[in-house]
């Protein structure tokens, strides 16, 4: 059963409070380990991994990643250790490193494949389209960023609909299709308000901003750069002053 300490985590998660998440999650690594259950500690230490990557705390995510698939080795649930090996590509492909992503990507299909384990499938298959575009094939990852949506409504995964939406209108941005990145990056934005993820939202609204820039429509990029500011403020998060900065360049320019 969950601790206290998780199920406050997972609030200020979905709010996208990540710092106090963070600090709840840590909390939660902490009992489970007092309490010496293999199970609350992969748990909590799963949910440290997540919210660690999202703050660029890579190394402390790579640990936490790296000690489930230890305590896993005992537990054995192969839906834990499919999900914490695509966690593991992620880390790898945001920090440069493609080969050793997919290496642990085609890891964690064998594990999730014959589980029919949809919801990891469908955050894997974003992945690996972000792999593609990545290696410049845009039509398979596009493909691939369309087989991901499909898994998410199969399963009504809002937070992957989310995230995926503002992913592939992101690849549709830099192929240079504005209309259809526009109406992902605005469906990823309604379904991270729907789900009061303002981390996610001000993610969607930068690329969002972008989208009018490209348009030479300053008004609009204007707003959503207010909006992504007061975000950060609120919640105190990394990229605050940069996103200051731009919107004060946009403002003077």
């Amino acid at each position: 059963m969950a601790s206290a300490a998780s199920h406050l985590g997972e609030i200020f998660l979905h709010r996208g409070n990540l710092s106090k998440a963070h600090e709840c999650y840590e909390q939660a690594t902490d009992d489970a380990r007092q309490l010496g259950s293999p199970k609350a500690l992969s748990d909590a230490l799963g949910n440290l991994g997540n919210v660690s990557a999202l703050l660029e705390r890579y190394e402390q995510a790579e640990a936490c990643f790296r000690e489930v698939l230890e305590i896993q080795r005992t537990l054995q649930e192969g839906h834990v250790i499919g999900e914490t090996l695509v966690n593991l590509g992620s880390l790898k492909a945001d920090r440069g490193e493609p080969e050793t992503a997919n290496a642990f990507y085609l890891e964690a299909i064998d594990y999730l494949t014959p589980l029919g384990h949809d919801r990891a499938l469908g955050i894997l298959y974003s992945n690996l389209a972000l792999q593609e575009l990545h290696l410049n094939r845009s039509e398979p990852a596009i493909q691939d960023f369309h087989t991901a949506l499909d898994y998410h409504r199969k399963v009504g995964n809002e937070d992957g609909l989310a995230t995926t939406y503002g992913q592939l209108g992101k690849a549709f941005l830099h192929l240079g299709h504005l209309e259809r990145a526009e109406a992902c990056l605005n469906n990823a934005t309604e379904h991270f308000i729907k789900l009061g993820n303002s981390a996610g939202e001000a993610a969607a609204l930068r690329l969002l901003a972008d989208v009018y820039l490209e348009r030479k429509d300053t008004v609009s990029a204007l707003r959503c750069l207010e909006r992504v500011v007061q975000i950060d403020l609120t919640y105190r998060l990394p990229q605050y002053e940069d996103d200051r900065q731009r919107l004060a360049g946009l403002r003077d320019s």
